[in-house]
């Protein structure tokens, strides 16, 4: 089975598994063990992004109490942190997995990780979930379920041709025709030494 495939199977299996409970709250319960560290870790991090998706969706409410959404915000700051933890640890993993691969001489580099690539892949799987709930909901118009329909087509599309893109590109670093290269985020703003509104308090 491909990545794609592996990664798309795992990531709908979050979203029903997290829509069971189906609040931001919700208790994780990876069924993947350290024997499948790749499934276990592809499992955790689409956990993260969904339960980031509900709360990006309550902040916005227009009657949220002021509290309330700073609440809320610092709980997606630390969520975007876990989130791009996750992402490295995954490409940690691909770095492990063709440490043993020699790129060729004309090997080219790539503008994206695989593991960027499957974050990617991750929130596509949350937009069809939830752009499908659009497309089928009976309370809204027949204008706005068509609507719908039609971006979940194109949803779809973007997923077939970004799990294409994925294999592609894996399958080009282990025959040595791609450069694995890793972009670190380096986020500066949960840092107390690099943000300076948390240092300069101590100045």
């Amino acid at each position: 089975m491909s990545i794609s495939k592996t990664c798309n199977l795992i990531f709908q299996q979050v979203i029903d598994d997290y829509h069971l409970q189906d609040f931001v709250g919700a208790l994780k319960s990876n069924p993947y063990s350290s024997s499948k560290l790749f499934e276990k870790m592809i499992y955790d991090k689409c956990w993260i992004d969904t339960v980031q998706w509900h709360l990006e969706d309550i902040i916005r409410k227009p009657d949220i109490s002021p509290k309330e959404a700073l609440n809320i915000k610092r709980k997606i700051d630390s969520s975007n942190q876990v989130r791009t933890d996750f992402v490295e640890e995954i490409d940690d993993y691909f770095f492990d997995n063709f440490s043993n691969s020699s790129p060729s001489n004309d090997a080219i580099l790539n503008t994206e990780t695989p593991a960027w690539a499957l974050d990617r892949l991750s929130i596509l799987a949350l937009k069809i979930f939830h752009m499908n709930e659009e497309a089928n909901r009976k309370s809204a118009s027949d204008e706005h379920r068509q609507k719908c329909s039609v971006k979940l087509e194109a949803l779809i599309l973007q997923r077939i041709n970004l799990s294409k893109a994925i294999d592609q590109l894996l399958e080009n670093i282990s025959k040595g025709n791609v450069i694995i290269s890793t972009y670190k985020q380096m986020k500066m703003y949960n840092d107390e030494s690099l943000n300076p509104q948390l240092y300069s308090k101590d100045d």
